[in-house]
């Protein structure tokens, strides 16, 4: 199983744990990321992810971001075709992140890109048939797969 965490999701265990929804969806990230340490499962993870980690603000929690992003199976790095198919995304109505994620999960022909954001999961729904791969919030799909 090939996936593809995007930074909502590296971001999730370590948000306010107060509301159950977070909790939940923190807890999901945690045991995919344990399936990928047991060797079950690969996590490719890309540049736009690397940059989204170095732009966070907060120090103490960009350092525990490189800590996750370091359990990756493959790191990928951008391309001229993965930025022509973020810009080909991005006129689906995706916004430029959610273009390059969704591009470079493309490019590596996961099974599934993962994100927390309601937004990117909704509009990737609602464009499936534009899409080679499914996009899922992690909660939803783990209870899918187990």
């Amino acid at each position: 199983m090939k996936i593809y965490l995007d930074v909502c999701c590296l971001n999730r265990p370590f948000d306010d744990q107060s509301q159950m929804r977070i909790h939940l969806e923190a807890e999901a990230v945690l045991a995919i990321i344990r399936q990928v340490e047991f060797g079950a499962w690969s996590w490719i993870s890309s540049d736009a992810v690397a940059y989204e980690i170095y732009k966070t603000p907060n120090e103490e929690r960009q350092e525990r971001l490189w800590q996750v992003e370091q359990k990756a199976t493959e790191r990928l790095e951008l391309t001229d075709e993965v930025f022509q198919q973020a810009d080909t995304l991005q006129q689906l109505g995706f916004t430029e992140y959610d273009a390059l994620h969704l591009a470079f999960a493309i490019h590596a022909k996961v099974d599934v890109m993962l994100s927390t954001d309601d937004k990117l999961v909704k509009r990737a729904h609602a464009n499936s048939a534009s899409l080679p791969i499914k996009v899922a919030n992690p909660l939803a799909w783990l209870q899918e797969v187990i």
